[in-house]
Order: C-alpha cells, then sequence, then structure tokens
C-alpha cells in the first residue's frame, strides 16, 4: 500500500514527514528507493535543520544520487499538494558513464610516444603511494538507532533524566531528536535518536557501561533499542 503525505513543503507538513522519518532512514522498506527520489524531488529546497529527521535524510538521499545513485524500486507513495513529479526529476546518473567520462580525461593526460621525464616518474611515484595510503583507511557503518529510556516511576524529573543521557560523550556518537512518550499511571520514558559509527560505538555497552550506571542510573532504570537502521557506509 503506498505512503501518502500531503504538502511537505509547508511547515505542518515537514512536520508530519519528520515524525514518520524519526524510527526510519528511508520513505519505505531498508535501502533507498524511487520512493526516496519521488519525496527528495517534491522538497523545493533543503529542509530546516529544526527538522532533524527529515534534515538527515534528506542529507543522505543527496549523497546517494552523488555518488552511486538509488536503484530500489520501493513500496510506492504520494505527495499531494506538490507539483507533478516528472521521470527525469527521479532519474538517477549512470555511475558507470562518469567513469568513462573520468577514464577519457584521464586518458587525455597520457603521453603515449614522449619519454617519462624524471618529473613525471617523481609525479606517478607520488600518485601511487597516494592511492596506496588511502586504501588503507576502514570502511565502517553507519547506524541509526531508536531508544527507549525509562525512568524510576513517575516522580523521576524527566528534563534532567534526558540532560543526563545528551552528557554521554563518545567518538562516533550524535544524539538526536526525542520525545517523552506516556508508559502509564503517570510514568513516561525518554524516545531519543542517536546515530553511531558502528565500529567507534556498540549500543549494548553504550547502554551497559554508560547510561545504567552512576551517575545516570539515579533517574534512568533501563534502556532498550526499539529500532536499529543502517545508514551507509563511513570511512574511519
Amino acid at each position: 500500500m503506498a505512503v501518502t503525505f500531503h504538502d511537505i513543503n509547508s511547515a505542518v507538513g515537514l512536520k508530519k514527514l519528520d515524525d514518520y522519518l524519526l524510527a526510519r532512514s528511508y520513505i519505505t522498506g531498508y535501502e533507498a528507493s524511487k520512493d526516496d527520489l519521488i519525496v527528495h524531488a517534491a522538497l523545493s529546497k533543503p529542509p530546516s535543520s529544526e527538522f532533524v529527521n527529515v534534515s538527515r535524510w534528506y542529507n543522505h538521499i543527496t549523497a546517494l544520487l552523488r555518488i552511486s545513485g538509488v536503484s530500489g524500486q520501493g513500496s510506492g507513495v504520494i505527495v499531494e499538494g506538490s507539483a507533478p513529479i516528472t521521470e527525469e526529476a527521479v532519474a538517477t546518473p549512470p555511475v558507470a558513464d562518469t567513469k568513462a567520462s573520468a577514464a577519457e580525461d584521464d586518458d587525455d593526460d597520457v603521453d603515449l610516444f614522449g619519454e617519462e621525464t624524471e618529473e613525471e616518474k617523481k609525479a606517478a611515484e607520488e600518485r601511487a603511494a597516494s592511492i596506496k595510503a588511502s586504501t588503507k583507511k576502514k570502511e565502517s557503518g553507519k547506524s541509526s538507532v531508536l531508544l527507549d529510556v525509562k525512568p524510576w516511576d513517575d516522580e523521576t524529573d524527566m528534563k534532567k533524566l534526558e540532560e543526563a543521557v545528551r552528557s554521554v560523550h563518545i567518538e562516533g556518537l550524535h544524539w538526536g531528536a526525542s520525545k517523552l512518550v506516556a508508559v502509564g499511571y503517570g510514568i513516561k520514558k525518554l524516545q531519543i535518536m542517536l546515530t553511531i559509527v558502528d565500529d567507534l560505538v556498540s549500543v549494548d555497552t553504550l547502554i551497559e557501561e554508560q547510561l545504567t550506571v552512576e551517575p545516570i542510573n539515579e533517574y534512568v532504570q533501563s534502556c532498550d533499542i526499539v529500532a536499529f537502521n543502517k545508514i551507509c557506509n563511513v570511512l574511519v
């Protein structure tokens, strides 16, 4: 069944899209698809940073379009209140063509008949060393996580609880949007988004060694992972 969004260029429409993307990396499914391209094309300009989840998603799709393109078909999406989306708007440039063009440019710089000078030899050695060094960089995944943080009781100061949670600073960890969700009997839990670099941050370790130990456990009774989605790969 197709997902429907209304007037996403208005503040109200953006807020609804932002809420929708709170626990999702993509519009539909677990990979970038034409559904993402349709919504991306329907936005008249990059969303304000006020809409944290939409901005995260928009920047990710923009990067994919620039680097590798999007091939997923998606499940179907309808955007009402925006100009009709053309096929050209959701088409992605073929990566092979870009590589071929780059190869042609490189060929233009090669002198097939002249002798290689000392300067050219030195430049070639430096390029080879640079390429070799760059390949040593390790590729690591980046993930979006939705976490439930539960207090001890209804008397727990939820503002101080959130401040305590956000006080945790680790390389590769970025705290995102949050909201309070009613649990029952007057108790509310904190639901908070975080983005991590997988090789630098373990969510289980974050919970066991940071969020549920002193002094934070004065406010936090327990934490649960609600959603865990891979976003992309990064070099670390």
